[in-house]
């Protein structure tokens, strides 16, 4: 994921939050609002609660190579908010991504299709 294309301010985070509409599975809650930019833009957020550092820095590699591999940036411009829940250690990386994917196919409409 290129730098352009993540929600990095807390004013974004807490706007997209705040007004977008929200959907969650057992792993995931997304948050998402359209927006004017020209491209989709992707935050990732990881509580303390869900565990130390290195296991929440090794999730959110792993949420950010699983919207690399089912968002297509440059067609829609929504702004996501994608927060880890603690069930996401439940589960392998290929069922996250499943559940990712049905989430961004149902409820936003971004799939990629490659």
């Amino acid at each position: 994921m290129k730098i352009v294309n993540r929600v990095k301010a807390s004013d974004d985070f807490a706007k997209v939050i705040k007004k977008g509409k929200a959907c969650r599975t057992n792993s995931f809650t997304i948050h998402f609002l359209k927006t004017d930019n020209q491209f989709t833009r992707v935050g990732v957020s990881v509580s303390n609660k869900i565990g130390n550092a290195v296991i929440r820095n090794r999730l959110k590699r792993q949420i950010r190579a699983m919207s690399d591999d089912l968002i297509k940036y440059d067609l829609n411009s929504f702004d996501i908010i994608i927060i880890a829940r603690k069930e996401i250690l439940n589960f392998s990386f290929q069922e996250n991504k499943l559940q990712l994917s049905n989430l961004l196919y149902t409820q936003v409409g971004l799939l990629n299709e490659k």
